[in-house]
């Protein structure tokens, strides 16, 4: 497998992990005010993985230019 795949396989990878973090966030908004105490640090997962995420699709697009 090419550094190419392996990129895409880890982007997919982070997409999928990415989607759960968003729904995760948007259950607990819509559990508000219930567990408010709970916001900052799934916000910050979230936040990590979408950082994650970005990070490994530009380096996919270099890898791809290449």
């Amino acid at each position: 497998m090419s550094n190419l795949d392996e990129m895409g396989k880890k982007v997919r990878k982070l997409q999928l992990r990415a989607g759960i973090a968003k729904m995760k966030l948007r259950d607990l908004a819509e559990d508000l005010p219930g567990k408010w105490t709970e916001i900052e640090e799934v916000a910050e997962e979230t936040s990590a993985v979408f950082a994650e995420l970005d990070r490994a699709k530009r380096e996919l697009a270099a890898m791809k230019k290449l």
